[in-house]
């Protein structure tokens, strides 16, 4: 299981977690941990992020970093690329048909990948429509904010052959990654459990060494 981790000072539904945080050390401990890549908040008002955090982790990790933030233009894609992301978050609920195509489109063309991050079956067909290779399964309600920790389970055999599956939110440890793996994820999108473990090298380890084992009809 690859390991997205997620640099993130602070969320709506938990408020502060790390305002602190040094993105250029926690980035390196990410990276020695084994991430495959990184999540950089770059929302101020509501994530207390920045361009800055994005470019630190950037240049002291190596790895690739996915820009997260709200999407919602076309200059937001570019300003990506130009910042130095290697990939853009396209939220579906807040995009219509044709802005998603557009902007997968501009992605393209600007050689940056896009994660397509959706919650349900609509949305789904939706991204899979618009040309989506890389879709994300947020298990938080971005209205109530509420975590269904079974989301992911139930929507990851409706994903067609050829899209590489991310889980999000709401993981909380390698029992929550090994029921993800057995079900079919290729990757999860790790913030608020590695920001707070104490021990992010080791956080991120452990959750890419969990087994293949859980049983989605279960849960565990």
């Amino acid at each position: 299981m690859a390991v997205i981790a997620e640099i993130k000072r602070r969320s709506p539904s938990k408020g502060d977690l790390a305002v602190d945080l040094d993105p250029t050390s926690l980035a390196v401990e990410y990276a020695d941990g084994g991430a495959a890549c990184l999540s950089v908040l770059t929302d101020v008002d509501h994530f207390g992020g920045s361009v800055d955090d994005l470019v630190a982790a950037r240049r002291a990790s190596g790895l690739p970093v996915l820009r997260k933030d709200f999407t919602v233009s076309a200059r937001d894609v570019c300003d990506a690329r130009i910042m130095g992301a290697d990939c853009v978050l396209l939220i579906a609920a807040a995009l219509d048909d044709a802005e998603l195509r557009s902007f997968l489109a501009l992605s393209r063309e600007i050689g940056i990948d896009a994660l397509v991050e959706i919650h349900d079956e609509p949305e789904l067909d939706r991204a899979v429509a618009a040309g989506a290779d890389l879709v994300g399964v947020n298990q938080r309600d971005l209205v109530t904010f509420e975590v269904d920790t079974a989301r992911a389970v139930r929507m990851a055999p409706l994903m067609p052959d050829g899209v590489v599956r991310v889980a999000e939110s709401g993981i909380t440890g390698p029992a929550d990654v090994a029921v993800l793996a057995a079900a079919g994820y290729h990757a999860v999108l790790v913030g608020e459990h590695l920001v707070t473990s104490g021990d992010p090298r080791s956080a991120v380890a452990a959750l890419r060494a969990a087994p293949a084992n859980g049983d989605p009809s279960t849960g565990g």
